[in-house]
């Protein structure tokens, strides 16, 4: 993650945006703070737009079939920060927040391969079975 908020912010070693793609602005954070809270806009309101930032298409494509409640129908990732008291803290949190969710978007999952059993695998399945069967039966109450 970088530091600097003036100009990019990296995504991967291949991809960074930048920051004016993203739009940030301080509200009153609610819950902790003190007196502090009803003074100081210290949360952070993110929202960046998936269509007019400069990722490439893919990843657009990608972003948008996302199943993420942060991202609305009209293609807006809105995040909304303020588990700390700082704007600093806040905005480094919202950032991190969005960067995850890019990279999910970004992950390729592994497609599965059905499988079966192999034969000595129900091979012991079974014994197991049949043994636990055998020891329930001699738990059974003796018929003279």
């Amino acid at each position: 993650m970088n530091n600097d908020y003036a100009s990019i912010l990296q995504i991967s070693n291949q991809m960074t945006i930048s920051i004016n793609d993203i739009d940030m602005s301080f509200i009153r954070a609610q819950g902790a703070g003190g007196q502090n809270v009803n003074k100081v806009s210290s949360a952070v309101h993110l929202r960046f737009d998936i269509n007019a930032s400069s990722l490439p298409d893919t990843y657009k494509e990608k972003l948008l079939h996302i199943k993420d409640h942060h991202i609305t129908a009209d293609g807006i990732i809105i995040l909304k920060a303020q588990r700390y008291r700082t704007q600093d803290k806040n905005r480094e949190d919202a950032l991190c927040r969005l960067v995850i969710i890019i990279r999910k978007a970004m992950l390729i999952k592994k497609k599965r391969r059905a499988t079966r059993p192999t034969r000595g695998s129900q091979q012991r399945r079974m014994d197991r079975k049949t043994k636990s069967g055998r020891q329930k039966a001699l738990r059974k109450k003796v018929d003279f």
